[in-house]
């Protein structure tokens, strides 16, 4: 298997979560657009980058406003829910923070931070199914094998428990910036991840992946790479996800263009392979990389013999 390329690395090491960073391709247009086009359109890694920014400086309404932003751009991705949740917490607009909780959890239903923020917005609310979610915590941490943070879910257990209790209302310190979900190097965890695909080790690369998603939230280089170790384990519904959020985000992003492509030859959908194929050759006037891999990976009914 040829090394996979690295989807605008450079970019990455300078921050994935710019402007400039995104590989969407897009245009203007002129007049004559219907209505719903001219609705706001929001960049999610930036507005996710505005939102940590927020939460960082304790200003936990422009927090809430740039995250809502991104789960307008971007409603499949948990990452921008459960950052509305934060911010809303710390607002504490526990309404708020359990409905964007509530939409994390149903996306993600082992996302820690996720059950742990829907637990104490219930719990400030008095509302009793915060029991459920604390008896959820409690079992997990029962059954924490490989993998599983056990300091966080002993955090987040302590901090429901005192909510359900009638401590006083306050978000989860574990919850809040400098803490595990925003912990870490996004580039760097970018950068290692993309070592490690080329070498096959597909679950520490998609460890790697999910602490650059949780630094960046919802950017297509990111979600691409997801959608492709996915598909390298044999998980192609899985990977068709992350590819379908990766295109929804930036519709001309070249690699997920590719990859997609690449998973309907190994289902045998070579109409639907060939249609992703003319899309590239229509994005790159003057040819690229990826056009031409597709393409080989066309003719050659699967992955091409090196």
């Amino acid at each position: 298997m040829r090394l996979v390329k690295t989807l605008l690395l450079a970019g990455a090491v300078s921050g994935l979560a710019t402007a400039g960073a995104l590989a969407a391709g897009g245009g203007g247009s002129g007049g004559g657009e219907m209505p719903s086009a001219s609705a706001p359109q929001y960049n999610p890694a930036e507005e996710y980058a505005k939102a940590v920014r927020a939460i960082q400086a304790r200003d936990y309404k422009a927090a809430a406003r740039a995250a809502d932003h991104v789960t307008t751009a971007a409603p499949r991705n948990v990452d921008g829910w459960r950052l509305l949740g934060v911010a809303q917490s710390g607002a504490e607009n526990w309404k708020g923070a359990k409905r964007a909780y509530e939409r994390a959890v149903k996306l993600a239903p082992d996302d820690l931070p996720s059950r742990g923020g829907l637990a104490l917005a219930l719990a400030n609310l008095k509302d009793p199914k915060a029991q459920e979610q604390l008896a959820w915590l409690k079992a997990k941490a029962q059954d924490c094998g490989a993998g599983c943070d056990a300091g966080l879910l002993k955090t987040l257990t302590a901090d429901v428990e005192k909510a359900v209790a009638g401590g006083a209302p306050q978000p989860s310190a574990s919850l809040e910036p400098g803490s595990l979900i925003f912990a870490g190097s996004g580039d760097h965890a970018y950068v290692e991840a993309v070592s490690l695909i080329n070498e096959k080790r597909y679950d520490a690369a998609l460890a790697s992946l999910d602490r650059a998603r949780v630094a960046f939230g919802p950017h297509p280089d990111v979600l691409t790479y997801q959608g492709y170790a996915w598909r390298k384990k044999g998980r192609l519904d899985r990977a068709e996800q992350f590819y379908r959020q990766a295109l929804a985000i930036a519709p001309d992003h070249r690699g997920a263009t590719e990859y997609y492509g690449e998973l309907k030859v190994e289902r045998g959908d070579h109409a639907g392979a060939k249609l992703l194929l003319a899309k590239l050759d229509r994005i790159c006037a003057y040819g690229c990389a990826e056009a031409e891999e597709l393409r080989r990976w066309i003719d050659a009914g699967g992955e091409p013999a090196q």
